[in-house]
């Protein structure tokens, strides 16, 4: 009997945007890749609104690092305690200027450029809150687009 896996994973991509289902999503990239001793790499999305307020100064960026790094250290415990290597990133997924920018086209570029073997994604649609617009646009663009497998939790 062959014991070797149906395909290999190095780096399993987990879109965060701070939410509790996201949390979950991160839980299971860090699974994934502690069962294929693969790394995880979380990449946190900013939504509209956040842009929208940073933009015209209704939204203090000071407080949307730190609640950002502190999920991102919060996600980075549980990889330790995974034993399994993180890296992170944080982008906006709306543009003021560039209609073509979206949350999903930020994540399968970022699955790209760090050559992602597998995405884990919250299925939506998620909670009633302003961060599901983020994530229900991810779930719906990646499941749709990406190249690689994608489980949706």
């Amino acid at each position: 009997m062959d014991d070797s896996e149906p395909f290999a994973v190095d780096t399993v991509l987990a879109p965060v945007d701070g939410s509790d289902e996201s949390a979950t999503t991160a839980e299971y990239a860090v699974a994934i890749a502690n069962r294929y001793d693969a790394s995880v790499h979380v990449l946190y999305i900013l939504g509209r609104g956040v842009i929208r307020g940073m933009d015209v100064g209704t939204v203090d960026e000071t407080e949307v690092a730190d609640s950002s790094r502190g999920f991102l250290e919060d996600i980075q415990s549980i990889a330790a305690d995974g034993d399994v290597p993180l890296s992170t990133s944080i982008d906006d997924g709306f543009s003021q200027t560039r209609k073509t920018r979206h949350p999903g086209n930020v994540v399968l570029d970022t699955a790209d450029d760090i050559d992602a073997d597998f995405i884990v994604l919250p299925r939506e649609p998620v909670t009633d809150t302003a961060s599901a617009e983020v994530l229900e646009k991810v779930a719906e663009y990646v499941l749709s687009y990406a190249s690689q497998p994608v489980l949706s939790v």
